[in-house]
């Protein structure tokens, strides 16, 4: 319903924040690592994660669409509520996350308050595969943050003619083979690849 909220920032706490647009002021619930991002501006974009129940309301903020991404992908696992996995992103953030699963780290994650050994598990199992291989469509693909030329890779890839999906899902397996391989070394493998 809502992708971000820009405004400014009236009221800004470790767990949540009041963002004023238009004369309406947001409460919003964030992590503390977003909160730490946050801290210092007068005003703010958050993207926006809409929760609703039968009697309950509730925005998520996210300093960048990353953090709103793995949290969208947290609480797909079942078990885990959106105040569990807002508190695993302010435990850990969003690229510890995603390194903890993708490396089957389960004592990484159940150190996060109110993560148990099986619950560690069922992350894993069910979201290595979505992690590794990205969010697709438009969304953001995380292993790609740690290395500055995957999206000039994909855009070089995509002018030349191979398609999004296709472009995406080769450089990110490259990327994640080898963090900090340079933009030439990433097109070469993916050519190789298409």
């Amino acid at each position: 319903m809502y992708d971000y909220i820009k405004g400014r920032i009236e009221e800004l706490n470790p767990a949540e924040m009041i963002l004023e647009c238009n004369g309406i002021g947001y409460k919003i619930a964030i992590s503390l690592n977003s909160y730490d991002k946050f801290r210092g501006s007068p005003e703010a974009k958050a993207y926006i994660y809409h929760h609703l129940r039968e009697d309950e309301e509730t925005l998520y903020g996210f300093y960048d669409k990353n953090e709103r991404w793995i949290f969208t992908l947290l609480i797909s696992v079942s078990g885990i509520g959106p105040n569990t996995a807002r508190m695993m992103l302010s435990s850990l953030t969003a690229d510890e996350v995603v390194k903890a699963i993708g490396n089957s780290d389960v004592n990484r994650i159940k150190a996060v308050k109110g993560i148990g050994a099986k619950t560690a598990q069922k992350v894993i199992i069910e979201l290595k595969d979505k992690v590794s291989k990205g969010a697709g469509g438009d969304g953001p693909l995380l292993p790609a943050d740690t290395n500055p030329f995957a999206k000039e890779a994909c855009s070089a890839l995509i002018l030349l003619g191979f398609t999004k999906a296709a472009v995406e899902k080769t450089v990110y397996s490259i990327i994640a083979k080898e963090n900090g391989i340079s933009l030439e070394d990433i097109i070469k493998k993916a050519l190789k690849m298409l």
